[in-house]
């Protein structure tokens, strides 16, 4: 289906340094800083979820010209006056630096190890130890980490000639991590005994949100497909249905969806995967309704379960369209999920929820019922066309711009999903299995309970003692959101 949408600009015109009535005291007109100040107000008063609750973002603040410059001129970067403009329930909203390097993000184009861990969850592998160690994740295919031999499970101690303490934490890893190369001291359960070190560089890699497809024969007599995926990521669409694709030619009965490490990322792309699992009770019915604020109600929609869905480039090029693959009698999901399984792979829970059971396994998710665009420095806009934007500088904006809700009218998970069947993988840290594993612990518990056997956590902890610190390592903006591919509206409505 397509539709023809009209954008109606809601910003003001844009500020003229002249006197015109608005002169301070002695007359003069009060010279603007930073223009884009300018831009990152006027985007913000137009766009922001929480505008009308934000006093600074007053539609009368820019009435007396002098008066506002004043107040630009009070923040001594865009990024100051951003964050003095953000709501205190916003937790999500971002200033984006370089918008072309972030484009590449949304994607999975980035430079990087290749290593995902989690920096608020540094393990003390004993009561009495003052060492600490984190085990790695993921490694993504075909990076560094992965050519170097890093494998899911591995403990890393280090970096260099030390290893992690809980004094020393913050400074070692965040040197490391942050590093372009560094030599990752690889351990073993103790946190102090080295097992060996690995020099590794970061490359630009791009990560393949489908990590892993596979399907269980017998389970109870079932079917089981399994995937681990990774991104609502819009270049990997048909990459996604072809995925399905595998799935239903072979038949799956049940389905498990490890969402585990996916922080988000397209809206268009979740409801594309909703589509591959279900069909709605009927042609387009909704899957999920985006609300925006009172000045751009236009805009609002409603993403049905789709026949069909948009091939994109890593360029956001739509190329093409192609069937999707639908699975058939799917009347029950399984999500594998944790606290970085957030917005776009919250969506998927909420959305689906009316119509079939969604069986969540693991621990509670992040708690994200909102989504963003990307402003850019383009005022004849609404700062929403990346063509149009001032080519002086690269600075755009990433803020919550809309709230989502289900076919029910339901939005009430901002502190998460809890668990169906509580599972933490992190209680077996010192034997963690690659992902699609069938003894892996959270998968286990999953396909136990499809086999009618019940599971808990205790069952699989082989550690007596626990304890998790944060690293306070500045993690990718992109960890955990909800984004608007560029066709959303002419796919949507």
């Amino acid at each position: 289906m397509s539709f023809v949408i009209a954008f109606l600009s809601c910003s003001k015109d844009e500020v003229v340094d002249s006197g015109n009535g608005n002169g301070n005291e002695d007359g003069n007109a009060v010279a603007l800083n930073n223009k884009v100040n300018d831009f990152t107000w006027k985007a913000m008063n137009s766009w922001y979820n929480w505008q009308e609750s934000v006093p600074n973002l007053s539609d009368s603040k820019d009435d007396n010209t002098n008066n506002y410059h004043d107040f630009l001129n009070g923040f001594a970067t865009p990024q100051d006056l951003f964050s003095s403009l953000k709501h205190a329930e916003d937790d999500f909203s971002w200033f984006i630096e370089d918008y072309v390097a972030q484009q590449q993000q949304f994607q999975g184009i980035s430079k990087s190890f290749g290593i995902f861990v989690k920096f608020d969850q540094f393990l003390r592998p004993s009561s009495n130890s003052d060492n600490l160690l984190v085990y790695v994740h993921k490694v993504t295919k075909n990076s560094p980490a992965d050519i170097a031999g890093v494998k899911r499970g591995d403990l890393i101690i280090g970096f260099g000639n030390e290893v992690f303490t809980t004094t020393n934490l913050s400074r070692v890893a965040g040197q490391g991590f942050n590093a372009e190369t560094a030599e990752f001291i690889f351990g073993e359960k103790d946190g102090v005994t080295i097992k060996e070190k690995k020099t590794i560089t970061k490359e630009v890699v791009a990560d393949d949100p489908i990590h892993l497809v596979k399907v269980f024969d017998d389970i109870a007599g079932k079917k089981v497909g399994y995937l681990a995926y990774n991104g609502f990521r819009s270049s990997f669409n048909d990459e996604l249905n072809a995925a399905f694709g595998e799935l239903k030619g072979a038949g799956v009965q049940e389905l498990v969806l490890d969402l585990r490490i996916n922080g988000g990322g397209s809206v268009l792309t979740s409801a594309y995967l909703a589509s591959m699992i279900h069909d709605g009770p009927g042609n387009n019915t909704t899957f999920a309704e985006l609300r925006y604020n009172s000045k751009h109600t236009d805009r609002n929609a409603r993403a049905p379960f789709f026949n069909e869905l948009a091939v994109f480039n890593s360029a956001g090029d739509n190329t093409g369209t192609q069937a999707i693959n639908r699975l058939s009698g799917i009347n029950r999901l399984y999500v594998l999920a944790s606290d970085r399984t957030a917005s776009a792979s919250e969506m998927i829970i909420n959305g689906l929820r009316p119509f079939i059971e969604v069986k969540i396994v693991g621990t509670k998710t992040t708690g994200k019922n909102e989504g963003s665009i990307t402003l850019y420095d383009a005022p004849s806009s609404d700062f929403t066309d990346v063509d149009k934007a001032n080519p002086d500088h690269k600075n755009a904006m990433q803020p919550i711009v809309f709230q989502i809700y289900n076919n029910l009218g339901q939005s009430d998970y901002s502190d998460g999903f809890e668990p169906n069947i509580l599972i933490d993988e992190a209680t077996s840290w010192n034997n963690i299995l690659p992902f699609g594993d069938e003894n892996e612990v959270v998968l286990k518990t999953a396909l136990d309970d499809i086999r009618g056997v019940s599971s808990r956590s205790s069952n699989f902890s082989n550690n007596n003692f626990i304890e998790k610190l944060d690293a306070k390592i500045k993690e990718n903006r992109f960890s955990s959101e909800m984004y608007i591919d560029g066709d959303f509206l002419k796919l949507t409505k």
